[in-house]
């Protein structure tokens, strides 16, 4: 285990203040060894969450309502069509086993990064820097791998927040045509409303500080929890019925389901950020702690959505609940506009990431002009948003995007690379019963990770191409 070694010096009352002070040293795991002469000399294992200087610590609430925050979008307004590609059964079933999964992998994750800094003796790392360590940690066959493992995963992250984007995008155009069609009676393509908000999408990518986005965020966090239960009381004003709903979907669109649940569960990506970020980071994942509470009431959430949202609407349930709310009632219609604007002031937080990765990880880098490079880095958050705005209008469709992009990418940051990371960063500190179950129990999460991986993304690229292009 490694060790880090510090000295100070206390003469006299200092050391006596030392000894006293041993049961307070025991919060940061600090050992202190009062010498002959009253000096001391302080032998430690190397605790990451003591030397982490954070100028805005997060208590354990404050991480809960942002991990909240980051799972309840556009994701839990699609479950009832997932249990729809599953049947109900499955669908419930399914919905809790996979949370599971994911938060396990998340422990692995979080638990990783923790010992692999304690050998380092940094204070924390980020997503990309704990695969890279991890892997040079761990079989040689890996250690070939490490150099490149940071642009593997940095390109999922990238993917799936432009993936994101595009969602976001389909939903609020989606989501204005619906209120719109009601009023019009030339009812024009969603793609209409998609060029109509694509300069206000520019417009908002062009913030540099999240800060001024805080406000607007906080209104749409409000509005989004009103809608949520408004759309909740569409749901029960009628009796629940299992007549005509399936119990058992059909096993070629489970994929579909397992791809949505996926997208709608994970959010790996601001993982690392929050634990970080937090004053007391031991409560992340204590068995009581902020993500095993966190993801607990995210799961029955979804649970509740998917499985009442499906048996009220049956098949016909659309790609987002919001849209098989009455379209001539006016409540419904603010739940629309207000999800709309909620979710449109989401794109700006989630394409930040994507510009984060590619202007500051590697266009910065080898960009060799040192004029203008504010207007370079417009240029580059515009095109990002371009890139996410031509997607949604070559296939304006929220659920196959929500499933291809949970199963893409998802499959392979929330499940196969936490179980990679953990196998390559405990592979030479564990023997006999302990590596065998390492080994076993991790591979066979990597297996469902590349499996629903590639069987997902299959699926939904198959449906997308004939739906549209077939």
């Amino acid at each position: 285990m490694s060790k880090a070694y510090h000295n100070a010096a206390f003469v006299g009352d200092e050391g006596e203040k030392a000894e006293k002070g041993r049961n307070v040293s025991e919060k940061s795991q600090y050992v202190l060894e009062l010498t002959e002469k009253g000096k001391i000399i302080a032998e430690v294992d190397y605790d990451p969450y003591y030397h982490r200087k954070v100028e805005h610590p997060t208590t354990n609430s404050e991480t809960m309502f942002h991990l909240l925050k980051g799972s309840l979008g556009t994701g839990i307004l699609a479950m009832p069509n997932a249990f729809r590609n599953a049947g109900y059964i499955p669908g419930a079933v399914g919905t809790i086993i996979i949370g599971v999964i994911c938060t396990y992998c998340i422990h692995l994750l979080v638990k990783a990064e923790y010992e692999l800094c304690k050998r380092k003796k940094i204070p924390s790392m980020n997503y990309p820097g704990v695969a890279e360590a991890a892997l040079s940690e761990g079989p040689e066959w890996c250690k070939a791998c490490a150099p490149y493992i940071t642009n593997v995963v940095n390109t999922f992250l990238l993917i799936y927040q432009l993936g994101t984007c595009c969602v976001y995008v389909v939903f609020v155009a989606s989501n204005i045509k619906s209120i719109a069609d009601f009023y019009m009676e030339d009812k024009p393509d969603v793609r209409i409303y998609m060029l109509i908000i694509l300069l206000p999408l520019i417009l908002i990518n062009w913030v540099r500080n999240l800060k001024y986005l805080a406000p607007f965020s906080t209104i749409a966090n409000a509005v989004t929890l009103i809608s949520f239960a408004i759309i909740l009381y569409y749901i029960f004003r009628e009796p629940i019925s299992l007549e005509g709903k399936d119990a058992f979907a059909e096993l070629k669109t489970f994929p579909l389901f397992f791809g949505t649940v996926l997208f709608a569960l994970e959010a790996i990506g601001v993982i690392l950020p929050l634990e970080n970020e937090m004053k007391t980071p031991r409560r992340f994942i204590s068995p009581c702690g902020v993500l095993n509470s966190s993801m607990t009431i995210i799961v029955l959430l979804y649970v509740g959505m998917g499985l009442f949202g499906y048996l009220n609407y049956g098949h016909d349930v659309e790609g987002s609940i919001t849209l098989n709310l009455p379209p001539g009632d006016i409540m419904a219609q603010c739940v629309k506009g207000t999800l709309a604007f909620a979710i449109f002031v989401t794109h700006g937080l989630a394409c930040y990431v994507a510009i984060d990765i590619t202007w500051n990880d590697y266009i910065t880098k080898k960009l060799t002009i040192t004029s203008h490079k504010m207007v370079w880095e417009y240029v580059c958050r515009t095109l990002l948003v371009l890139v996410t705005f031509l997607l949604a209008v070559a296939i304006p469709n929220l659920e196959l995007f929500i499933s291809l992009f949970g199963a893409l990418c998802l499959s392979a940051l929330g499940l196969a690379f936490p179980a990679l990371i953990q196998i390559c960063t405990f592979w030479y500190y564990v023997s006999g019963v302990k590596r065998v179950w390492l080994v076993v129990s991790n591979t066979i999460i990597v297996v469902v990770g590349v499996a629903g991986l590639v069987i997902g993304t299959y699926t939904s690229l198959s449906e997308i191409i004939e739906k549209f292009f077939g």
